[in-house]
């Protein structure tokens, strides 16, 4: 019987696979089960007790690299006001669907395994193969995404789907994360006497400034500039004393072509040489060229759905795709879709339910035009 993506996605957020903590393992397992059934290839690579991220394949009989899906499974914690309707009970009520993680994105995880699995009991032989990446940890750092790629167990891939909550509108490009934590360090003394002192939190206030003014001299024609927003910021003990010390955190969003090595450098001169700069983490985003023949099919899938050219578009967030992208050679890749982004971790967070649908023919036709069809391949 074939797999509706609808009822596939309910049957995903009825497992709490909450991060944090990480509570991925019985979720992945149920999905190994099911796609081991399909007749797929499936690998469990753990990042961390009990938090696999699953690789999912078909081989293909010809030259071509393999069309790969990727998504996850993780989701965030459900917040402390009341929900509609039960985060974890998978309801369908007036065309959508509600739970936590249903745009964020097991909406998207359902739609392409269920159209992976369909095709697979319709068409026993794939000319090019298939893999499906799906990954623990997104939502605390890509921590799955980045395990498989220092692994080295991906392979080759001919185009990436990510799909995250797009709507089902292609995204061509989005931002990586450079977030980092800035210390200065001065010279206690009493507040009534500040000239006797060195107020480390009058010079982090300095280096705010300075950076919140900073052109940082790049653009994208999707992504527009990079942008710096200050997060966090301690310092001092007491009231009545000069600060020899504070912190503040910056999340800088940057462009793929940004070298994260050089922006480092260019902070240290922005804010000179007595601030402590600790990197957090750091994400690369990623572009495709909309032109790139590996992204040509699903374009043309697209227009022939709606009869309109797709307006491709640029994300300020990131994705796995900061991890696959670089471990699969900077292969062609498109975020596309079901989910909406304005619901990610949202209370009642819901998914249309034609929209589901809508993923799971789109992903189809893309599996048989890329896989089946041999012109494709």
């Amino acid at each position: 019987m074939p797999i509706d993506a609808v009822t596939l996605a309910q049957q995903l957020i009825r497992f709490p696979s909450l991060n944090p903590p990480g509570l991925e393992k019985e979720c992945a397992a149920f999905l190994a089960e099911l796609l081991s059934e399909h007749g797929f290839a499936v690998e469990s690579y753990a990042f961390a007790e009990d938090r696999p991220t699953l690789i999912a394949r078909i081989p293909g009989t010809g030259s071509g690299k393999p069309l790969c899906f990727t998504g996850h499974i993780d989701v965030v914690p459900v917040g402390t006001n009341p929900w509609r309707f039960p985060p974890f009970a998978g309801i369908v009520h007036e065309g959508r669907l509600y739970g936590r993680g249903a745009s964020d994105m097991k909406a998207g995880v359902a739609a392409f395994i269920a159209a992976a699995c369909n095709v697979r009991a319709d068409e026993p032989r794939f000319h090019r193969g298939l893999t499906l990446v799906i990954t623990a940890g997104e939502e605390t750092g890509c921590e799955g995404a980045f395990h498989v790629g220092r692994e080295q167990v991906l392979g080759p891939a001919e185009l990436l789907i990510v799909a995250e909550p797009t709507s089902n509108a292609p995204i061509f490009a989005h931002k990586g994360s450079l977030r980092v934590i800035v210390t200065a360090r001065g010279r206690t003394a009493h507040s009534s006497m500040p000239e006797e002192g060195q107020n480390a939190v009058a010079r982090a206030a300095a280096w705010i400034h300075a950076l919140g003014t900073h052109d940082f001299g790049v653009r994208h024609p999707l992504l527009g500039t990079t942008t710096a927003c200050v997060t966090t910021f301690r310092g001092g003990e007491n009231i009545n004393s000069v600060p020899d010390w504070a912190e503040f955190s910056v999340d800088i969003r940057t462009l793929p072509e940004q070298d994260h090595g050089r922006l480092l450098n260019a902070l240290r001169t922005l804010f000179g040489p007595d601030a402590e700069i600790r990197v957090v983490t750091s994400f690369p985003g990623f572009s495709t060229a909309v032109e790139d023949p590996a992204a040509a099919p699903l374009l043309a899938l697209l227009h022939e759905r709606t009869g309109l050219a797709a307006e491709p578009a640029g994300a300020p967030y990131f994705t796995d795709a900061s991890a696959l992208v670089p471990a699969f050679d900077n292969v062609a890749t498109v975020v596309i879709g079901p989910g909406e982004a304005a619901q990610c971790h949202k209370t009642d967070e819901h998914c249309r339910v034609d929209r589901i649908e809508e993923a799971q023919a789109l992903y189809t036709d893309l599996i048989r035009r890329l896989c089946i069809d041999e012109a494709g391949g």
